[in-house]
């Protein structure tokens, strides 16, 4: 690779168009550990934002950090959503302005069912995602509604955790590897629920290790290495550069 190369001219650089999630200076540790090094980005209400990056980049740990978990501790930065301060806020707190993480090992809650796994995240009265709607935007999960949620297929414990973090009426999703272990079938069908919550408005956040799967999906992407913005640009720059990928993504 050309030593001078820089694929980082927009990175760490807040942009200046008003932005719906804006993550600026953020540092996180584990530990001693420093594994968020300063990264600041802006996402705009409805895109799908591909973060990515090779294994150990701090992919999981930007978004536990965003969803305000106990870990990693973020011990310096500002996270804003629709112009309200998450960065002093509990995990419980951000859930409450609909900030909803899907972990990588989806969390389903066994001997509950389907329906219960639902009504348990629901917030009450439904305010835009009654379990009709959830039932018909996922009809496997309506099929399956008294079904126990952890005997379920790992595609459609997928789409039920996804569909328990619509129930709280979501405004940004963050979704850690969700196409995992899964068929290429489920993966579409995965997909086009995903493009269905973008029409709604929804913003998303997507940590996926089919880099190519996921910027196809994606409007953004942001590329991080050793906990550093190495790259914030659009999905098709990502696609269309073989050099970026080759360096970064190892695609």
């Amino acid at each position: 690779m050309n030593a001078n190369t820089d694929f980082s001219k927009n990175a760490n650089v807040a942009q200046t168009a008003p932005a719906f999630l804006s993550v600026w200076d953020m540092h996180a540790y584990y530990g001693e550990s420093y594994i968020v090094q300063g990264i600041s980005f802006n996402l705009h209400e409805g895109e799908i934002l591909a973060l990515l990056g090779r294994n150990g980049a701090g992919k999981t740990s930007t978004l536990r950090a965003i969803a305000r978990m106990n870990d990693p501790e973020v011990t310096h930065g500002e996270i804003w959503l629709d112009h309200k301060p998450l960065h002093n806020m509990s995990s419980h707190e951000a859930a409450q302005l609909g900030l909803g993480l899907v972990p990588e090992d989806r969390r389903i809650i066994q001997g509950l069912t389907v329906e219960e796994n639902l009504q348990l995240a629901q917030i009450a009265p439904p305010i835009g995602w009654s379990l009709e709607r959830l039932y018909d935007l996922f009809p496997r999960l309506g099929e399956r509604r008294k079904q126990d949620g952890s005997t379920l297929s790992g595609g459609e414990q997928q789409m039920l955790a996804i569909a328990r973090a619509l129930a709280r009426d979501l405004k940004v999703l963050l979704l850690d590897e969700p196409y995992e272990g899964l068929a290429p079938v489920i993966v579409d069908e995965i997909e086009k629920i995903l493009i269905h919550i973008k029409e709604q408005g929804i913003t998303t956040v997507l940590v996926e290790q089919n880099a190519v799967r996921a910027l196809k999906l994606a409007d953004r992407s942001v590329i991080l290495e050793t906990g550093v913005i190495v790259f914030d640009g659009t999905a098709a720059e990502v696609l269309e550069n073989e050099e970026l990928r080759a360096e970064y993504l190892a695609i």
